[in-house]
């Protein structure tokens, strides 16, 4: 039986790789790829340097684009139908964008799926870019090393039940799932608190 060992190693041997995977992976989703990074760093799979700077730049990056597709987007198709009905459900999960952009951009980083919709979309309505950047970085900074710290737990609890490749990797996808509930959860309640915040 292959023990966590074999990851290490393979993690060791492909590092540039897998920083270029976690690079693009963080510009098109960010939690997950969070969670694995913090397993591997406390693997001692990755080094910190390394990996806190892929990380930044991943985030500079999918912050400045995103913001930049969603100028691009407003420009050639702001009048198609289809984007009337992305504007409406994002308006409809965040109805208090247009008046407060720098909280609705704050929140949308810890609801799962929604941080890459409200980039774009910020771009789309051209909120003030620096209230954009303020609210993007403090999110960020706050958002991701909790992140980081989640996969660091996972880590230490799933070696704490096995070694084996195999059955470590089963506990980290249900602590995976169980995060993503937890996550769906609170974005569920978010948005309950928002319409009701919007009818006083």
């Amino acid at each position: 039986m292959h023990t966590v060992k074999l990851l290490i190693k393979l993690v060791e041997n492909y590092q540039l790789l897998v920083l270029l995977f976690i690079l693009v992976g963080l510009i098109f989703e960010g939690e997950i790829i969070l969670i694995s990074t913090g397993i591997l760093l406390h693997l001692g799979a990755l080094g910190i340097l390394p990996t806190v700077l892929i990380i930044v730049a991943g985030f500079l990056g999918k912050t400045l684009l995103g913001y930049h597709i969603g100028e691009m987007v407003y420009r050639r198709w702001s009048t198609t139908k289809f984007l009337r009905y992305v504007e409406k459900k994002v308006l409809g999960i965040m109805p208090h964008f247009k008046r407060k952009p720098f909280w609705s951009i704050f929140a949308s980083k810890f609801i799962f799926g929604v941080n890459n919709m409200v980039i774009i979309f910020s771009g789309y309505m051209k909120v003030n870019y620096k209230t954009y950047l303020k609210a993007e970085l403090t999110s960020t900074a706050i958002w991701a090393p909790i992140l980081i710290l989640l996969g660091f737990f996972f880590s230490y609890a799933a070696l704490h039940v096995s070694r084996q490749i195999w059955e470590f990797s089963l506990i980290i996808l249900i602590f995976i799932i169980a995060f993503i509930l937890f996550d769906r959860l609170v974005g569920w309640i978010y948005e309950i608190f928002e319409e009701f915040y919007d009818l006083e």
